[in-house]
């Protein structure tokens, strides 16, 4: 069995969009970041060195929005997501991508993306590539 951890609600400001002026000036963003791993050593150690860390998970997250730039949010969250999975104890990663200003002429709250990333499914799309 995986167990999961959920970063809930991380909002960086970023320099993402496709229309003109999207990429010259800073938008707000938020995350919701859920990742597998196996637990089982560190709920038995309890001991940090057995755990993957959130906060660097959540600080790796945050520097892909802030630091690079993205026409499409799908893209972004495909880099979200292959950021998380850098960490080999992670088996899959789903990151919700929001963009809360987004430029459309309704009011909406924000516009998004779910991107899901296993190693799984990394592993079959090399394959594939291979083959």
């Amino acid at each position: 069995m995986t167990d999961e951890v959920e970063i809930r609600g991380l909002r960086v400001l970023g320099h993402h969009g496709a229309l003109a002026g999207e990429q010259e000036r800073a938008q707000p963003f938020e995350l919701d970041i859920v990742f597998a791993y196996e637990m089982d050593a560190a709920a038995r150690s309890d001991d940090l060195d057995d755990a993957v860390d959130y906060g660097e998970v959540t600080n790796r997250a945050a520097r892909v929005v802030a630091e690079q730039r993205f026409a499409l949010l799908e893209a972004l969250g495909d880099a979200v997501g292959r950021a998380v999975l850098e960490d080999a104890r992670i088996s899959s990663v789903e990151v919700r991508l929001h963009k809360l200003r987004p430029p459309v002429p309704v009011d909406v709250v924000s516009i998004g993306v779910v991107r899901r990333l296993s190693r799984a499914s990394e592993a079959s799309m090399t394959d594939r590539t291979r083959a």
